[in-house]
């Protein structure tokens, strides 16, 4: 037998897998780790520990849980958060602790930096979209102007993929879909690096060289070897970000495919043979060859929820810990004892400022119409609806651009939550379908490692592995209530906008 490993390490856990040559399962591994917040607008991971600690620790135990030896292991995939930065030496030794995705909004004064210097005309001219805290390069520059005896040891500055791959091989590498999405204006559209352009700001020899995802750019040194449990010389591809990765183990491979991945945050993926000239959305080639991305995300999805546990419902949290009930699932069961529109509580989930279609790093969650009667049970249903609300934002923007959209499938961890999907479903108007492989991004490392090695020899084929195990149907009268529940809820930030 052939097997293929993914690992994915994630805001707020890290899964694995083994797939055999025929795409089946064989061993899966999740490992839960914190994220770290120190201060307002402040998102960090200790990359050594969190992200290479949770590989090694899934290699060992995937080897071991599948009795598989590790010349068995023809390719490695990995995927981790997308637009994060860890500054490393030429060990690929952290610097300093990562800085997170676009929940991380230290980097304001950069964005403005980079803003000035290329002016915004021609930012909307190489890009359809304005700069944000999602922008990796501004927190390069964050280091360099704030942390200027980090910057001076900096070898390498890495995105996750991009420190893993290099820990397993000593090859520094970002794929070619990430750096058009999360990089500028450090890579040009053919993905070579545009050297004049970043010598403005930080040295070129601190970026990475781009791939393709699925390109085998090295192997697996003896040093990994060791601490893995791998072979040496196992061949390791690129990888991408957790997202792309995501919508691979979706089937999400062609146009008019979407993808709603509900993790700690939300990212949506919805593919397309043209980009938007729309500044609310995102926009980049695809993983797949010749096909269009459009991107949204929101900033709390999962940590709303994991938020609400630990605060509102922490007699629920003792009772699992004694044996009880899963806390979620016993939330989830509250929640649906309430009506639809949580008798009039309406919430915003902006807990750490929001990304698309707002783009506001300010914006800050809240609760409208609180009334006596309410309690905590119409909290929780009315910040799922708040987060559906965020949802139905971006794909109204997606609508709005003539966009297809011919099947909307749910990722990630959220799917677990019936009440959260049926609300998605009746706020969309759309229905939710769930694959029947949920455990995400990691199985699509798996599948793009399969791709980099010919074992699958397109993604077209790699689509037909997929199939889905459920659905959720919109409810018309529901939709329409909640159309207007969407209204308000708009037009609540708007009140609430720090101008």
């Amino acid at each position: 037998m052939r097997y293929y490993m993914g690992v994915d390490v994630g805001s707020s856990s890290s899964k694995g897998v083994l797939v055999d040559q025929e795409g089946k399962i064989h061993a899966e591994i999740s490992f839960p780790h914190d994220m770290e917040n120190p201060k307002p607008g402040y998102y960090e991971h200790d990359a050594e520990e969190v992200w290479w600690g949770d590989f090694c620790r899934i290699s060992r135990n995937l080897l071991i849980m599948g009795k598989v030896a590790p010349e068995e292991i023809k390719s490695i995939g990995v995927s981790a958060l997308g637009a994060d930065c860890v500054p490393v030496d030429e060990n690929c030794v952290p610097l300093r602790r990562a800085i997170l995705y676009g929940i991380d909004a230290r980097a304001e004064e950069e964005l403005r930096e980079i803003e000035d210097s290329i002016g915004p005309e021609k930012i909307r001219e190489m890009r359809s979209n304005p700069l944000c805290s999602e922008d990796v390069f501004a927190k390069s520059l964050w280091i360099k102007n704030k942390e200027p005896e980090i910057y001076k040891k900096t070898y390498k500055f890495c995105t996750a993929s991009t420190y893993l791959t290099a820990k397993l091989t000593d090859v520094f590498v970002v794929d070619n879909y990430l750096a058009q999405l999360c990089y500028f204006p450090a890579y040009h559209k053919d993905g070579t690096l545009a050297k004049e352009m970043v010598s403005r700001f930080i040295e070129p020899s601190m970026m990475a060289d781009t791939a393709s995802c699925t390109d085998v750019v090295g192997k697996v040194t003896k040093r990994a070897a060791e601490q893995t449990g791998l072979m040496e010389g196992t061949p390791v591809i690129t990888g991408t970000d957790d997202a792309g990765a995501e919508a691979v183990s979706a089937g999400i491979v062609g146009q008019g495919d979407t993808m709603i991945m509900l993790g700690s945050s939300m990212y949506m993926i919805s593919l397309s043979d043209r980009p938007i000239a729309d500044s609310r959305l995102w926009n980049s080639a695809y993983l797949v060859p010749g096909v269009h991305s459009i991107q949204g995300a929101t900033n709390n999805m999962g940590t709303v929820t994991k938020w609400m546990k630990e605060k509102l419902f922490p007699e629920l949290e003792d009772k699992e810990r004694n044996g009880g009930e899963n806390a979620y699932a016993a939330m989830m069961k509250l929640g649906e004892s309430v009506p639809a529109g949580a008798d009039g509580l309406v919430a915003l989930p902006y807990f750490s400022g929001e990304r698309t279609p707002i783009n506001d790093p300010c914006a800050s969650g809240a609760l409208f119409g609180l009334r006596l009667h309410h309690d905590k049970r119409h909290i929780y249903r009315a910040f799922l609806e708040g987060i559906a609300y965020s949802i139905a934002q971006n794909i109204l923007v997606l609508e709005e651009n003539q966009v297809e959209i011919r099947r909307l499938t749910a990722t990630g961890g959220g799917t677990k939550n019936r009440l959260l999907l049926q609300i998605l479903a009746d706020v969309t108007g759309r229905e939710i379908f769930v694959p029947k492989v949920t455990i995400g991004a990691s199985y699509g490392d798996a599948v793009l490692a399969m791709i980099g090695c010919g074992e699958i020899p397109s993604f077209e084929q790699a689509g037909k592995l997929f199939r889905y195990a459920s659905s959720y149907k919109p409810d018309k009268e529901r939709h329409l209530f909640y159309r207007e529940g969407l209204q308000r809820f708009t037009e609540f930030y708007k009140s609430t906008k720090i101008m």
